[in-house]
């Protein structure tokens, strides 16, 4: 298969002629490593499971695109069922990331001639790129999940590649070995205490910031936390899960209370926002009121339905009769989780912008994360 020249066209996209990362994507056969992905089909009612080999036009397609390739939804991975099954529900649990993404994350980390670096596992071609950078002797490649580990350590070294693979819980550690540098594509709520033992002095730790569109850059400090920086540009990864699937956060009883109640009401004073589609106002919110979760609907006549619920019961309901009229708001349960984003709004339209991005990041060795700037702080 004939795959050189779609891996040299993505470089060019991804990265500058030359450079080694750009060198590195150029070499690196992504296909083999994601044989089997689930593809949105809107005609079929889900997402699909597409056989590469079977299309192989096909999966040289998608395979070479900058795009997120997802490979198991909830806990069936698409090497695990047959072509063309069709699944409705469920939520993305691995896949392997776009790579311009992944070489992005890779700058932040300052890569170098010499690295020991950790990094996670997916399908392996984050970890084919680093072992290309830096030589596989110099990488380690983690995961929870067994399969995932198993899978692609076989696919590396059908490529050529064979670091040092492990199945670890990122988020719990120990972590199997030391690091000058560590790189999660899997986005975490805090930084773990074990990425700061295992990262050498002068070490650099690079993640996301999960439920939030936060990239996050520290370097390790003499008193064993570390100093960074969140970056200006928006990313976010799946959440760490430690089984097969994630667990259900908030109970139907208050997704069902959200869509009938009728608690307190109030009419908003913007317009109306579905959060997840806003990555500052997303991080603001994730920051001041981890864990909520957030469903919207269009309806036929052009209203529009927002709905954002907390695994504590509160709830609230926001809905408008036309995209230019302000909602009126309904909200329930212990705690008014609208009131924050109103005063998130307040503070966007007031100053232009959130402090989120660029924001001054100190760790203590705890793992204890506080994000700073100007007269703005937030302890995750």
């Amino acid at each position: 298969m004939d795959w050189q020249k779609h891996a040299e066209r993505l470089a060019d996209e991804v990265d500058r002629p030359g450079s080694a990362w750009g060198d590195a994507v150029a070499a690196t056969p992504r296909h083999m490593l994601v044989p089997r992905w689930y593809e949105r089909d809107q005609a079929a009612g889900g997402r699909v499971i597409r056989d590469g080999a079977a299309d192989p036009e096909t999966w040289l397609a998608a395979a070479y695109s900058d795009t997120t390739l997802v490979t198991r939804v909830g806990a069936l991975h698409a090497d695990h069922a047959e072509p063309g099954t069709v699944v409705t529900s469920g939520m993305s649990t691995s896949s392997s990331t776009e790579p311009g993404l992944v070489i992005g994350m890779y700058r932040y980390a300052e890569l170098t001639d010499g690295c020991r670096t950790l990094v996670t596992t997916g399908t392996g071609y984050g970890t084919a790129l680093a072992c290309h950078r830096l030589g596989a002797n110099l990488v380690t490649s983690v995961d929870v999940d067994p399969y995932l580990v198993d899978s692609a350590t076989d696919r590396l070294a059908s490529i050529g590649h064979r670091p040092k693979t492990a199945v670890c819980d990122l988020t719990q550690g120990p972590l199997p070995g030391e690091y000058d540098r560590i790189v999660s594509t899997v986005s975490v709520p805090t930084i773990p205490p074990a990425w700061l033992k295992a990262l050498r002095p002068g070490g650099r730790l690079v993640t996301t910031i999960t439920g939030t569109g936060l990239i996050l850059y520290a370097d390790k400090t003499p008193d064993g936390g570390a100093r960074g920086r969140t970056a200006y540009e928006p990313a976010s990864f799946m959440a760490p899960r430690q089984g097969e699937d994630y667990e259900e956060t908030v109970p139907g009883s208050v997704w069902e209370e959200a869509e009938n109640g009728d608690g307190e009401t109030s009419v908003s004073r913007h317009f109306l926002v579905f959060v997840p589609e806003t990555w500052n106002i997303r991080s603001m919110l994730q920051l001041h009121t981890p864990g909520i979760e957030h469903r919207h609907r269009w309806h036929p006549d052009r209203s529009h339905t927002v709905w954002m619920t907390h695994p504590d019961g509160s709830w609230a309901r926001a809905h408008a009769i036309a995209p230019k009229e302000v909602p009126v708001v309904h909200q329930g349960g212990p705690r008014r989780l609208w009131d924050p984003l109103e005063q998130i709004l307040d503070r966007l339209n007031w100053m232009g912008e959130l402090p989120v991005y660029g924001a001054q990041v100190t760790i203590t060795p705890d793992g204890e994360t506080t994000l700073a700037r100007g007269n703005w702080t937030a302890t995750l």
